[in-house]
């Protein structure tokens, strides 16, 4: 990381009320909650264990029942795109997915669902990530994946869609779920992704779509793609998981050398000031993640934290 990059990185941090002594290594964050009076705009949580940092989070976002309302159907999107434990750092957390759930259905969910178009084969991935068992316990349906290899699935849960706010991504096959569900609450995993350089809130939007439209996204402009699926529909909220981060090597990762323990979350629904901050959590300049400033442009949110009543807790 060069001057300039790390100057806009700590000005990135700094108005998110961290600290950092070293590029990607999150060392402090101001103590209890701060930010401005209001409802929040963005919550930025760290210190505590998944499931205990997004019950105080959620509260600060006026809570659960906010979001998701009696008879409702929720679709819990987390990335469990890969056969890899949990250690790893591949998926999302297992214990912030199950306590999501809970959350939806003590907010009267009538049904609420979990699945991912996975990398690895989607049943490999769904129980090495832990994803599914935790889903399960909590009440969840969790739907399968893969789509690849079984065109009976792609011809059930997958639809065209005709997306006009797109400028490179004018047509794809998307999931059935995230088309009829009431809530979307889109949970991804913060890491390093050597493709767009970091996967978060709107990169996880790539599992919501067919493995044909992947190969799409990937043969034509990556980062465009994925400020275009976004575009299509953004999520109700976003919760993303920076507790264990892949801060190299990904989206897989080779070994325990590539994991930081930094015990952090944010929630908020402007994807693109989420996906912002959390390129300053693991240490990136965000203006080097071309999907989220072409996300800016699309109108999805904003990169300026500034204009944000930022709520910052520290467990």
């Amino acid at each position: 990381m060069n001057r300039r990059d790390f100057l806009k990185t700590a000005a990135t941090l700094a108005a998110l009320g961290v600290v950092s002594k070293v590029a990607g290594a999150v060392k402090q964050t101001s103590a209890g909650a701060a930010g401005k009076s209001g409802p929040a705009d963005l919550v930025a949580i760290r210190g505590g264990e998944p499931e205990e940092m997004f019950d105080r989070a959620i509260r600060e976002l006026g809570g659960m029942e906010k979001f998701v309302k009696k008879g409702q159907t929720v679709l819990v999107k987390p990335n469990i795109g890969w056969d890899r434990p949990v250690e790893a750092a591949a998926n999302t957390n297992p214990k912030l997915v199950a306590r999501i759930v809970r959350r939806c259905k003590e907010a009267g969910a009538k049904e609420v669902y979990v699945f991912d178009t996975t990398c690895s084969r989607w049943d490999l991935a769904y129980k090495s990530s832990g994803i599914a068992e935790a889903a399960r316990k909590e009440g969840a349906i969790v739907v399968g994946g893969d789509s690849a290899s079984d065109k009976g699935y792609l011809e059930k849960y997958y639809v065209d869609v005709e997306n006009p706010n797109g400028r490179r991504l004018k047509k794809f096959k998307w999931h059935r779920l995230v088309k009829d569900c009431d809530v979307f609450i889109n949970v991804p995993v913060l890491k390093h992704h050597g493709g767009p350089g970091m996967t978060s809130a709107m990169k996880n939007l790539m599992g919501t779509v067919s493995k044909g439209t992947q190969r799409y996204f990937h043969a034509n402009d990556l980062n465009q793609c994925i400020a275009d699926i976004c575009a299509y529909r953004k999520p109700d909220l976003n919760v993303i998981d920076a507790y264990r981060v892949m801060v190299k090597r990904g989206p897989r990762g080779v070994d325990s050398s590539d994991v930081k323990l930094l015990k952090y979350q944010l929630l908020g629904t402007d994807i693109v000031a989420l996906d912002t901050a959390a390129a300053a959590v693991i240490g990136f300049d965000h203006r080097r993640i071309g999907h989220i400033a072409l996300g800016e442009k699309l109108g999805l949110g904003t990169r300026n934290l500034k204009k944000l009543n930022i709520k910052r807790i520290t467990v």
